[in-house]
């Protein structure tokens, strides 16, 4: 008999039927991830597991089972046998990984930090009135470096004031004055340090994206796609009717500068000379020279003479929006090019 089979022989049996129910949790689960959750208060951690209820559900257990369970049911999760150190649990999700980041990142919740911590960010004691009464207390608040004086009956931050900087150690002088202010300075929450789905394995600095940011720059990009598919003449299903429309209005434009005498360009070639026969007529001092009905008009407006604006601009509105310089892609663009980005980031 080997010694793998004598370690196997002498698992407790509760241990054998947690790793069973470790493996159930992590086949029911298209994305597992492993999370912190050193440091945070046992009332806070089942706020977390509330809040997650859904959407996603964490797991925890003894490190050695965790990495049992992971290494049984293979299929890649065995991976992330790696980050299972220190305080960790598992959670476990249909969402994608962007999903099941920014859910996690959401869920994080103030708390107050302790002496002998490191401060995650400036620590800062805001201006204002304290409401706490005139007493040592402002010595208490002054010794470690805030602007406090006795205004008006009570004690009062008369300035926005750094009492530790990010990085240094928070001492026990701080840690009793954030206390007694209900300064809560730090975040607490299920930091993820990987997670695994689809065959891929995902860093949290993989998934901590701007979603808009990336949103408007598919968009971005499917516009600029669009424009170089329209003025290169190269057709596809999504450009061809703004193709058809940007030709219909060149030819149409041919059509009025050759004077073409079709029955689409007649309204536009009367129009146009109606509004030369005017100019001129304006122009011409002598008005016994004119015909009576021409005689006193003014001079139409410039875009009198052109073709009229609701038919030559109706055709070729898309057209010029599509041989615009202009990154901004136009709704309909919009639509389509982020059709699905929300489900892909968990929206």
């Amino acid at each position: 008999m080997s010694a793998s089979e004598r370690t196997t022989e002498t698992i407790p049996e509760w241990k054998r039927e947690e790793v069973e129910a470790l493996t159930e949790f992590l086949r029911s689960y298209d994305s597992v991830g492993v999370v912190n959750v050193a440091g945070i208060p046992s009332r806070q951690l089942q706020d977390m597991r509330r809040e997650l209820h859904g959407s996603a559900e964490l797991r925890m257990s003894r490190n050695t089972l965790l990495a049992r369970a992971l290494d049984e049911v293979d299929d890649g999760l065995e991976q992330l046998t790696e980050f299972l150190t220190g305080q960790v649990g598992l959670v476990g999700t249909n969402d994608n990984p962007f999903g099941l980041y920014k859910e996690l990142e959401a869920s994080k919740t103030p708390a107050p930090i302790n002496a002998g911590e490191v401060a995650p960010n400036d620590i800062v004691i805001p201006e204002g009135d304290t409401g706490i009464d005139p007493g040592p207390f402002v010595g208490e608040l002054q010794q470690i470096g805030a602007d406090a004086r006795i205004q008006e009956g009570s004690i009062q931050v008369l300035s926005d004031s750094v009492v530790t900087e990010e990085g240094e150690v928070v001492s026990d002088d701080v840690a009793n004055v954030l206390g007694e202010l209900g300064i809560e300075p730090k975040e607490v929450g299920l930091d993820l340090r990987s997670v695994y789905s689809e065959g891929v394995l995902f860093d949290p600095e993989d998934l901590a994206i701007d979603v808009e940011e990336y949103r408007t720059d598919i968009q971005s990009a499917v516009s600029s796609a669009r424009n170089l598919s329209i003025n290169a003449g190269y057709p596809t299903a999504a450009t061809v009717p703004a193709m058809l429309q940007k030709a219909a209005g060149e030819a149409k434009s041919v059509g009025l500068e050759a004077a073409i005498e079709s029955p689409d360009l007649m309204d536009d070639l009367v129009s146009t000379a109606d509004a030369q026969v005017r100019a001129l007529a304006a122009n011409i001092d002598d008005e016994d020279a004119l015909p009576e009905e021409l005689r006193g008009v003014e001079a139409p407006a410039e875009s009198a003479a052109e073709p009229d604006d609701d038919e030559s601009d109706a055709d070729e509105t898309e057209a010029n929006e599509a041989e615009s310089d202009s990154d901004e892609p136009d709704e309909g663009d919009e639509d389509d090019g982020a059709e699905g980005l929300g489900n892909m980031f968990g929206d």
